[in-house]
């Protein structure tokens, strides 16, 4: 019982961080619904169910939990949210530890999340059951 509870309430901590996400800049979404739906796995079925049915949460979810994916368009969103916060540290008074550290962990994450992989078209199009126009190669 207790462990359910835990369970939700991180579940709904995360839903909650994921929608302030989507109206302030710089807040991430995608990061918090996947927890959330890690979290509903455990101890709230029903709101994975709807995170992953959801059109705008549930695609991303899926392709992560298929392949581990990233979209371009959601790696570049990060780096550019990373390079302003390291900006913004760096030109804060905060101490020199915080001023190297926060940016070393930061390139690790971006030499992570860059090495995954990106999602094909067909890939985007089977999980988000929309017609997208074809992308030319020439």
């Amino acid at each position: 019982m207790l462990r359910t509870f835990l369970w939700r309430g991180l579940a709904l901590l995360c839903v909650a961080l994921g929608l302030i996400g989507v109206v302030v800049p710089g807040m991430p979404t995608t990061v918090f619904m996947l927890i959330a739906a890690w979290a509903g796995t455990r101890g709230w079925p029903r709101l994975e169910h709807w995170l992953l049915n959801h059109p705008r949460f549930g695609p991303p979810i899926v392709l992560w939990r298929e392949q581990g994916a990233m979209s371009r368009r959601a790696k570049c969103a990060a780096s550019t949210v990373m390079l302003i916060s390291v900006v913004l540290i760096a030109l804060s008074g905060a101490p020199n530890s915080v001023k190297i550290g926060v940016p070393l962990f930061l390139c690790g994450l971006l030499l992570w999340m860059w090495r995954r992989p990106e999602p094909t078209v067909e890939d985007e199009r089977r999980v988000t059951n929309k017609r997208l126009r074809p992308v030319r190669r020439d």
